[in-house]
């Protein structure tokens, strides 16, 4: 009996570390002459659902970040906050940071072994992960002090390599703080940076981004989602911990479920249609983060019931045949359908689409009980 015990923890325990498992990689890299380690972490769903994709997440300073990163990663993705994503750690350690990130001295622009590691990254690395992993066309780029200066390079690229920067007290090569202002608003692709320093960094650290700040929330560009934090008592290395689930929350924002904020200061007040507004939301998803998501059942119902709220009963209409497309074998949309057709005057097919559902999967409030119950309400209300 106590095998049979142990060999179920061993299960457990085994199936838990499949889910977090980590991959080492050794990448053979012709541009570095070199083999260079790689982390890579795999999202949960990523062996069981096989048509998915995911976005990446690619930290530079891998020996340090990658664990801060993929751990708020796996967290923010398991309550939906972010899509799940592949999380890659670049490992530079020793001094190996300060060659993979070198610059001349006139230009300023990555040279010898840094122009090997720019490449690298671009013209090995990423078209390696796109070849063997299921990725989405959204990559994240992460990096520390000398890092967080290098992944700058690569808006300087065009399009750019990455969508998203989060630059984490960056220790910027000359000249960089204008370049960024000057290039940032030519930028027709959607860019999501994010900029982070604390009142106990470095203090020239703290006050190159603090400078940085200013020259880049005074751009005007409708490409630009910029974001900055400066944490309170906060220090060069402790930073980290704060601004990494800061930026994972603003730069993933439109991908989160409603909140009970956005229904009560957007939905309850929009001007126009609650099924347009939650159209408009997955397809900004799937445009942002190359990612095509069935649509949450609690969205349905975040902008099902403002429908209701508000009397917008064709809105609500168009949501409850949506919701019955995506989830046929539920409740969902026959109820709110069935609520559609009370409203509309038609009390027989509100009364049969109650009925009609009684042998399919309950959803949240909405009980196989409950539906019959309106169905016998109308039924007595109308002799039938």
């Amino acid at each position: 009996m106590k095998r049979i015990l142990l060999l179920l923890i061993l299960a457990i325990c085994n199936s838990g570390i499949l889910q977090a498992q980590v991959i080492y990689e050794e990448f053979a890299s012709e541009r570095l002459g070199a083999n260079r380690k790689l982390k890579i972490q795999l999202p949960r769903s990523y062996s069981s659902e096989e048509e998915k994709v995911y976005p990446i997440v690619l930290a530079l300073d891998g020996n340090y970040l990658f664990e801060p990163v993929a751990g708020n990663v796996d967290y923010y993705s398991y309550w939906e906050d972010m899509p799940e994503a592949i999380v890659v750690g670049i490992m530079q350690g020793g001094d190996q940071r300060y060659d993979d990130c070198y610059y001349d001295d006139t230009e300023f622009f990555p040279a010898e072994t840094g122009a090997a590691f720019f490449e690298f990254i671009g013209m090995e690395l990423i078209p390696f992960l796109d070849d063997n992993y299921r990725t989405a066309k959204f990559v994240i780029a992460v990096g520390h002090d000398f890092t967080a200066n290098y992944i700058n390079y690569y808006l300087f690229k065009e399009p750019p390599l990455f969508q998203g920067y989060i630059s984490l007290s960056p220790d910027l090569a000359p000249l960089m703080d204008e370049r960024l202002a000057e290039r940032l608003p030519s930028i027709e692709d959607k860019i999501f940076y994010y900029l982070a320093t604390g009142t106990d960094d470095v203090k020239d650290l703290m006050e190159i981004s603090v400078d940085l700040n200013e020259r880049l929330k005074a751009i005007d560009s409708p490409n630009l989602q910029y974001y900055f934090d400066n944490f309170e008592g906060a220090t060069h290395y402790s930073l980290v911990g704060r601004a990494i689930p800061r930026a994972l929350e603003q730069i993933f924002q439109v991908y989160r479920p409603i909140s009970k904020k956005e229904y009560k200061e957007v939905l309850l007040k929009l001007p126009g249609s609650p099924y347009d507004y939650l159209i408009e939301k997955y397809a900004t998803i799937k445009e942002l983060f190359g990612l095509e998501n069935d649509i949450r059942v609690k969205d349905f119902i975040a902008v099902a019931t403002a429908a209701e709220k508000t009397e917008k009963w064709e809105a609500l209409g168009q949501i409850a045949k949506l919701a019955r497309s995506q989830y046929p074998d539920t409740v969902l949309g026959d109820y709110y359908l069935a609520r559609y057709y009370e409203e509309m005057g038609e009390p027989k097919k509100a009364m049969r689409t109650y009925q009609g559902a009684y042998d399919k999967e309950e959803v949240d409030f909405i009980t196989i009980d409950m539906m019959l119950d309106k169905a016998d309400k109308i039924k007595e209300d109308f002799g039938w």
